[in-house]
């Protein structure tokens, strides 16, 4: 799994011109699933977002997870973070997992934040989203489950 992590002052996403989620400060995350991702993939990068001491303590040192500041947790599923730009001009998401498997891991991860988290918002599986978002800092970090 890969996941691009925002900070954020708040983040909201929108299909088809309604608003379908949005949360205040905390944090966005845009999900890409891998071929051969698991439970323990999901599990692993779940708990490496919500610890991430990435928030601003009061000596304005980054030393506060998003469990300590309470924040909303938004996450948006994104094949195309699997995106294989080596050859030619045109990506390949040879690498994405097939749908069923995407979508299954994609809320099972949602479901676990939600037993760690008292606000988690989400995204629409494969539908065209609009995501809105004000960048805090900006503080942007990309993590793979597999490295």
């Amino acid at each position: 799994m890969k996941a691009v992590i925002q900070r954020v002052d708040s983040a909201s996403v929108s299909v088809g011109g309604s608003e379908i989620s949005r949360i205040g400060a905390g944090l966005l995350v845009l999900l890409g699933v891998e071929k051969g991702d698991s439970e323990k993939d999901a599990d692993f990068l779940l708990d490496k977002i919500i610890h991430l001491r990435i928030f601003e303590d009061g000596e304005g040192k980054m030393n506060r997870s998003l469990v300590d500041c309470s924040g909303g947790l938004l996450v948006v599923s994104q094949f195309t973070l699997l995106a294989d730009c080596r050859k030619g001009r045109r990506p390949s998401f040879t690498d994405a997992a097939d749908p069923g498997q995407a979508t299954a891991l994609y809320e099972y991860m949602l479901s676990r934040a939600r037993e760690k988290l008292p606000q988690v918002g989400q995204g629409r599986f494969q539908a065209s989203m609009k995501v809105e978002l004000v960048n805090d800092g900006p503080v942007t970090i990309l993590l793979d489950s597999r490295r």
